[in-house]
């Protein structure tokens, strides 16, 4: 590593601790060399480096500033879904936009995969075909139920970030997120029973409510704040809600993370009518902001919050390690875990649990949370540049997905049609609703390709866009 890029590590570092606001001026390019005992040119590359990065700007006689942090004022309107419990539908879109092969010709934008390119991965896959050759046994034999102690133990650690004690006995390793909701939606409802969710709210949750033969509630839920709490107290006086269903950190779609006030208002909502929440807290490692919000689960006293993650989105899906914290439900969550799917592959769990241990995790989510927040804000330049004006769009505090909202007379279902035959994929507004809402939106993933793809694929969209409106 050369000086200015070990200066700008250092500097980048203590914008993220919050030694450096929004706002606060740097060191002048004088003091830092003074300070470092480097040249001046190598100040001034070290702050170069941070511009292209998108963390500070230059202002004319005055210095280097950490830069504020980008708000736009176009989100999304504010959800207003049907005021009664439905059934799921759409599982045909669902299964179709999962049946999508990779175009390596196009730019697939449709499914919410991280960056697995990422030089910080290569140590876990290096312990993957260490443990493969040298332990192979390993992975032919049955192993716990609840999952690798070694992992757990190592989830426990993670939890602290999240202000959740957790102790290894009380969790349970599952074969990803979405094993993971389905097994607590088992665990604390019946057959017919209603579930409250945000609105708009993740495919495969809607699909896992579907196939519990539950109804959804649906909640309307602001792009900024997340779900509506006096919204969700009128539902639960009209209705027998059985539990919620929420991601309230980095949400999916929609990108936002409600406030620790807003998150601990939910429990006690949740407290005082005694129902479950199942929290989904697969984003939460990679918040933007550092340290990483709180989890509902962290202000939990009485173990009604049920939390799910996974490494889905924060390392690879194929890697298929998820886990609960059950608290209450551990023994129906365990239960309803060994008649599904009993227990899950050792090996994986066992590289995870290095990878987090010798410190790989922490490294690559640092690096990852800075690659994701500098390419959300190209994707949301490139949406400014080429899409209509009135176009409006989420703000996400972390995560790799955006949230896009169309004119009313834009149905996204044949629109994604269209740009699928000219190489650009992206998932239409419908799948995220019960009942198959909002059809003038859509969501896009800005985590793979490069940025000149990805700017690419806007502008075709925007062409697309056109031909739409020319036969309106």
């Amino acid at each position: 590593m050369t000086l200015y890029q070990d200066l700008s590590e250092r500097l980048k570092e203590h914008i993220e601790l919050g030694f450096y606001k929004p706002g606060d001026k740097l060191p002048s390019v004088r003091q830092l060399s003074h300070e470092h005992g480097v040249s001046i040119s190598t100040v001034q590359e070290a702050y170069r480096q941070l511009e292209q990065e998108i963390l500070v700007e230059a202002r004319p006689k005055s210095g280097y500033f950490v830069m504020p942090k980008q708000r736009v004022d176009n989100l999304p309107n504010v959800s207003r879904p049907p005021q009664r419990p439905l059934e799921v539908s759409q599982w045909e879109e669902v299964f179709n936009l999962l049946m999508i092969g990779d175009n390596k010709k196009g730019v697939q934008l449709q499914h919410a995969m991280p960056d697995m390119t990422t030089p910080t991965l290569k140590p876990l896959l290096k312990t993957l075909a260490d443990l493969s050759k040298q332990k192979p046994e390993l992975g032919l034999g049955y192993g716990d139920l609840r999952g690798s102690e070694e992992l757990r133990t190592q989830l426990c650690r993670l939890g602290v970030a999240s202000g959740c004690q957790l102790h290894p006995d009380d969790l349970v390793v599952t074969s990803g997120c979405q094993e993971a909701l389905s097994v607590c939606l088992r665990a604390v409802t019946d057959p017919g029973d209603i579930i409250a969710i945000e609105s708009p709210s993740f495919y495969g949750s809607m699909q896992a409510i579907k196939a519990a033969n539950l109804k959804a509630m649906e909640i309307p839920t602001h792009a900024d704040t997340g779900i509506s709490l006096e919204a969700l107290e009128l539902a639960l006086d009209q209705w027998p809600i059985k539990a919620i269903l929420v991601t309230p950190t980095c949400n999916n779609p929609l990108g936002y993370t409600m406030s620790d006030d807003k998150k601990e208002r939910l429990y006690r909502l949740a407290q005082s009518y005694d129902i479950a929440i199942i929290e989904d807290d697969i984003y939460g490692d990679i918040a933007y902001q550092f340290p990483r919000p709180r989890s509902i689960k962290s202000f939990d006293e009485d173990g009604r919050v049920l939390l799910c993650s996974s490494f889905s989105k924060t390392v690879a899906p194929g890697i298929r390690v998820g886990w609960i914290a059950p608290g209450r439900y551990r023994d129906k969550v365990t239960h309803i875990k060994y008649v599904s799917s009993s227990m899950c592959p050792t090996l994986p769990q066992l590289a995870i649990a290095q990878f987090i241990r010798l410190g790989g995790y922490d490294k690559h989510i640092r690096t990852m949370r800075q690659r994701y927040e500098k390419q959300r804000d190209h994707m949301l330049s490139a949406i400014k540049r080429y899409l209509p004006s009135n176009t409006r769009v989420s703000f996400p505090d972390g995560g790799f997905i955006l949230w896009v909202e169309l004119d009313k007379d834009i149905d996204s279902m044949k629109l994604v049609e269209q740009c699928r035959k000219e190489g650009v994929g992206f998932a239409p507004g419908p799948l995220f609703s019960a009942t198959g809402k909002y059809r003038h939106c859509f969501r896009i993933n800005f985590s793979e390709q490069g940025m000149e793809q990805r700017e690419s694929a806007i502008k075709i969209l925007a062409s697309v866009l056109l031909q739409f409106k020319s036969l309106s």
